[in-house]
């Protein structure tokens, strides 16, 4: 196996099309392909989806994965629970001890944007983040509403955008497909 990046970058997968979490997957499975280390943690994420299952059930020596969130969705911005603040506080943790460990080659915040978005964490503290993160360590950074200041930091930043969507048909979400 290959092993470490030389240089790493910052890459933001962003907009309201459907594709965040699956792209960050699929460069997760690309990198620990090649023998890089992986850490990802998704935030807001606290049912069981088939990414996490797999990298358990049969990856786990290439990637560490933790889900923290709750089970329902928060809706309100102004006055998110207190619960959710604590467990997104505790993911930028994780993810800052992932970074700075010098274990792990790729680094993946899944939907830390919109853990911005509803305030459960600090847009500065991700700003933080990025300015600490080590040369050769690739961070990733996705979600719908990253701040403008998030984009300007990256080196890579992907825009998902919906042209058309089977929700708005009434196809509610599907095992396999989006968890």
């Amino acid at each position: 196996m290959e092993g470490k990046l030389k240089k790493g970058a910052v890459q933001v997968y962003t907009g309201a099309g459907k594709g965040k979490t699956t792209a960050a997957m699929g460069l997760a499975l690309r990198a620990a392909g090649r023998g890089l280390r992986v850490f990802i943690c998704q935030f807001m994420k606290g049912r069981e989806t088939g990414e996490a299952l797999i990298i358990r059930e049969r990856l786990s020596d290439l990637i560490e994965i933790h889900q923290c969130g709750g089970e329902g969705f928060i809706t309100n911005r102004e006055s998110p629970p207190s619960d959710a603040i604590e467990m997104a506080t505790r993911a930028l943790s994780l993810s800052r001890k992932a970074l700075l460990s010098g274990e792990y080659d790729l680094v993946i915040l899944d939907e830390v944007n919109v853990a911005v978005y509803f305030n459960l964490i600090k847009e500065e503290e991700v700003l933080k983040l990025i300015k600490e993160k080590p040369p050769h360590v690739e961070l990733v950074l996705t979600g719908r509403r990253a701040p403008a200041s998030v984009m300007e930091a990256a080196d890579l930043v992907t825009e998902m955008k919906e042209i058309k969507h089977y929700f708005r048909a009434g196809l509610s979400a599907r095992k396999g497909i989006e968890f």
